[in-house]
C-alpha cells in the first residue's frame, strides 16, 4: 500500500533558514529553475554558491545578474559539461581544490526529448547527460559531503536530484540497459527522457540507503514554463503541439515551480530516499520507482561504468 502525502505551503522568502557558512553547488544554473534557485538561496546569506554550467560566458552573465540583486553573495563558476565524463572529473577536481566543504549538491541540469545521439563517452545522450554525468559528480564529491556531514547536524548535508513526472513515460521495462550504450534509436525520445529521469529517482533511493549520513531525495517540480520545455518542443513535433496548448494553461512560472526543489534543499521535514512530486508530496511515483531490484541493477550498472571510466583515466 502506497501512502500519499498532501502538498504543503512554502515561501522561499520566509521559510528558507539562514544558510550561514553553507556551500551549495547547483548544476545547470544559467537559466530556468537552476538560475532561480541560485537567486533565492543567495538571499539567505550562504557561505558560498557554485554555479556549474557548460557555457561559462552565460554563467558569468547569470552571476552578474544575481549580484545586482544580492551584491554581498559569494558565487563562483564551475565549468561543467555533463555529457563528458572527463569534464565532470575536471569540474569535481577544481571544486575540491577550492572548497573545504559541501553542504548541498543540487543536480538540476538536464536536457529533454533530444534527438537520438551519443555523449562524448558513447552513452545514450539523455541518459548520459541527465543521469550518468551527475552520478560521476556525486561519486567524486561523496568524500567532501561525508566530511561536511561530520561537522553538521544529521540530515543537513543533502544531495537533491531533479526529475520529472515524465519518468512514468519510461519504457515498459523501466530501464532497458541494452539501450544505454547506443544512440537509443530503438525507443522514442520521450521514452529515453523518461528512462533518464526514472534513473535519477532510483539512484537517489539507493544513495539514501547506502549513505545514511547524507539526506538524499529526488524532486519533480511539475510543469514549469522554462527554456527546457521550449527546447523539448523544438526537438519533438508531438510535444510542440502539446506544449503550445497546455503550457499557458497548466504550466507554472519559474518563481512558483522552483519552490519544490528549494524545499527539498532546505526544509527539515524532507525524508531521505523519497521521491517528491511538488512541495512535500509523496506517493505519486510510477510503479517502477518502487522496484528495488531495478534500483539495485541500476546501481550495479552505474558503478561498473564509472569504475571503467576511472580506471581508463588512470592508465
Amino acid at each position: 500500500m502506497v501512502t500519499c502525502s498532501a502538498p504543503i505551503s512554502f515561501s522561499p522568502a520566509g521559510d528558507i533558514p539562514p544558510l550561514t557558512n553553507r556551500v551549495i553547488l547547483i548544476t545547470g544554473g544559467t537559466a530556468g529553475l537552476g538560475k532561480q534557485s541560485l537567486l533565492e538561496l543567495a538571499k539567505h546569506d550562504p557561505g558560498h554558491l557554485w554555479l556549474a554550467a557548460r557555457n561559462v560566458a552565460k554563467a558569468q552573465h547569470t552571476v552578474d545578474e544575481i549580484k545586482k540583486s544580492v551584491p554581498s553573495v559569494r558565487i563562483s563558476i564551475l565549468e561543467l559539461d555533463l555529457g563528458s565524463l572527463k569534464s565532470v572529473q575536471r569540474a569535481a577536481s577544481r571544486f575540491l581544490e577550492s572548497s573545504s566543504r559541501l553542504d548541498v549538491l543540487l543536480n538540476n541540469a538536464g536536457i529533454m526529448a533530444h534527438p537520438e545521439g551519443l555523449t562524448a563517452d558513447g552513452y545514450e545522450l539523455q541518459l548520459g547527460t541527465n543521469f550518468l554525468g551527475h552520478a560521476l559528480l556525486i561519486r567524486l564529491l561523496l568524500p567532501i559531503l561525508h566530511q561536511t556531514a561530520l561537522q553538521t547536524r544529521l540530515g543537513e548535508v543533502r544531495i537533491v536530484c531533479l526529475t520529472s513526472g515524465s519518468h512514468a513515460r519510461a519504457p515498459a521495462a523501466g530501464i532497458i540497459f541494452d539501450t544505454l550504450k547506443t544512440d537509443g534509436s530503438s525507443i522514442s525520445a520521450v521514452e529515453r527522457y523518461g528512462q533518464s529521469k526514472l534513473a535519477n529517482i532510483l539512484y537517489a533511493k539507493e544513495l539514501a540507503h547506502k549513505y545514511p549520513d547524507i539526506r538524499v531525495a529526488s524532486v519533480n517540480p511539475g510543469m514549469v514554463r522554462t527554456g527546457l520545455t521550449e527546447v523539448m518542443g523544438r526537438n519533438n513535433l508531438t510535444y510542440r503541439v502539446i506544449l503550445s496548448v497546455l503550457s499557458p494553461i497548466m504550466g507554472v512560472s519559474v518563481e512558483e515551480g522552483v519552490k519544490a526543489q528549494l524545499w527539498v534543499c532546505t526544509a527539515e521535514d524532507v525524508k531521505s530516499g523519497e521521491y517528491y512530486s511538488g512541495i512535500g508530496e509523496t506517493g505519486k511515483g510510477s510503479p517502477h520507482t518502487k522496484n528495488h531490484m531495478l534500483a539495485e541493477d541500476l546501481w550495479d550498472w552505474t558503478q561498473k561504468e564509472l569504475d571503467s571510466f576511472l580506471v581508463r583515466d588512470q592508465s
